[in-house]
Parts: C-alpha cells; structure tokens; sequence
C-alpha cells in the first residue's frame, strides 16, 4: 500500500483518509484501487467494527482526476471508470460508514460522499455535482440517491446548475447530520462511531441491512422483510438476558443526562 489512502485504528474505528490533498483528493486510478483494496480489507477485519472515511487538506475530494480523464477518456478499457467498483467496495463493506466531510466533495467526490451511512460535515464543506458541465451521466448512484436524500426537486436543482450547496444548506436539507468547525469535526465522528461500537453487534449488523433494504425496495417489502428477520432473531431471548440489558440502557440513559 502506497500513501494515497492512509488507514489508522483507535479501538475498535478505522479512519480512512484520502491522501492526495495537493490534488485536492481527486479520485485516479491509483487512488480508487488502494481505496477499493483497502475496503476489502475492513471488510475481513474482525478488528473494525466501524470506519470513518474522510480528506486530507481543504478537500473530501473533487472527483475524477480531470487530468487522467483527459488522457485516458472515459469507458476506453484503460480509463478510470474500467477501473474498479469503488461504490460496491463501500456499500458493501458490511459495517457502518461515516464520511466525515471536511472540505469539496464535487461529482464523484459527491457520490462518495452519498455512498456513505451518515454524513457529518465541517463548516468549509461545499457540494456540488457538475456532471452536466462535464457532459458525463452519473453513473455511481448520485442520481438516484441525492433525491433520496433531499428530495427530487431540490436534487434537480443541484444536479441541473452545478451550483455549490454549502453546509449549512446542506444540513437544513437533510444531506447531512451535523455541520461543525474543522477542529471539531473527526473527534465528533470519533465519538459516534464509539457509540455506535458499543451496540450488540448482531443486531447493529441486521439493522443496517434491513435500512439499506427498505431504502432500495418498497415499503411493503421493508416490512415483510423486517418481520421475517425479527422473527428469525428475537426467537428465545432468555429473560435474563433482555433485563441485563435493559438495566445497560437505562444506566447509559442515565449518563447522557447527567452529561448533556
């Protein structure tokens, strides 16, 4: 592994940062192949249990490498897009993402971004999808999960301009959870990735699969599907088991009061 994905743990988190900041974290080959590679790694690692993906410098990252693009072109067999599955490594690493959006998230930085579980951003974070301006289709899910996200008017409004969205907008919107200063941003996502950590494992793991099944099928079948997996799991909880943990969750209630 090369420096352009740096990948660190502290407890039971991974952070993976885009390395390239002088190219504002802009997505080459290289880069999108250490990336992919390193999430195939976490996938298989019992050690993470949750990953924070982030930027290096002013940018989460510009996109495409314009540059590459315009010696390689596009869907050429040697271009970026022929690449690797960037978006399937992430959507499918099996454990909870956080991006934690520190700076220019633009077009395939942009669809990065909303391959992501939860998206918390700093102050300098600015959106945009530009891929009319480029005369490229979309081809990593922006289309159809930014509408998702923030509705299908605004989603237009984004997508047919090329307009930046700025933070603050993008927290009223919805596209994102919370919009903090620079120095506040990774301790932020730290601590909720360590909430998250201390979760039943089990449970974490069916819950984000059966989010992200209602999110790509109808509400109908969410339904079905929850009731089937309930069913499947909640079968035999001891007794004592479900008081030992209620007594767990009202203690840390507890604690979050006395600390809020």
């Amino acid at each position: 592994m090369n420096d352009l994905v740096l990948a660190t743990q502290a407890d039971a988190v991974t952070t993976v940062t885009l390395n390239r900041p002088d190219a504002l974290n802009a997505l080459s080959i290289a880069l999108r192949i250490e990336l992919a590679s390193v999430f195939a790694s976490l996938k298989d690692d019992a050690s993470t249990k949750v990953i924070i993906l982030t930027g290096a410098g002013r940018a989460f990252s510009a996109g495409l490498d314009l540059k590459e693009l315009g010696e390689k072109g596009m869907g050429t067999g040697g271009s970026a897009d022929d690449a690797v599955d960037l978006q399937g490594a992430i959507r499918n690493v099996g454990k909870p993402v956080i991006g934690a959006i520190n700076g220019f998230a633009i077009t395939g930085g942009f669809e990065l971004a909303l391959a992501c579980d939860i998206l918390v951003a700093s102050t300098e974070a600015r959106f945009a999808d530009t891929h009319v301006r480029m005369g490229v289709v979309p081809g990593w899910g922006l289309s159809q999960r930014l509408s998702r996200l923030v509705g299908v008017s605004r989603a237009k409004q984004l997508s047919f301009t090329g307009n930046y969205l700025e933070a603050e907008k993008a927290e009223r919107w919805g596209l994102v959870n919370e919009v903090l200063p620079p120095a506040e941003l990774l301790p932020y996502c730290q601590q909720l990735a360590r909430d998250i950590c201390s979760g039943n494992p089990e449970t974490l793991k069916a819950i984000h699969e059966l989010i992200d099944y209602g999110w790509e099928n109808t509400l109908a079948g969410g339904l079905d599907e929850e009731a089937r997996r309930s069913g499947a799991s909640n079968r035999g909880i001891a007794a004592e088991t479900l008081e030992e943990n209620r007594l767990a969750v009202q203690s840390r209630g507890r604690q979050q009061k006395d600390g809020a």
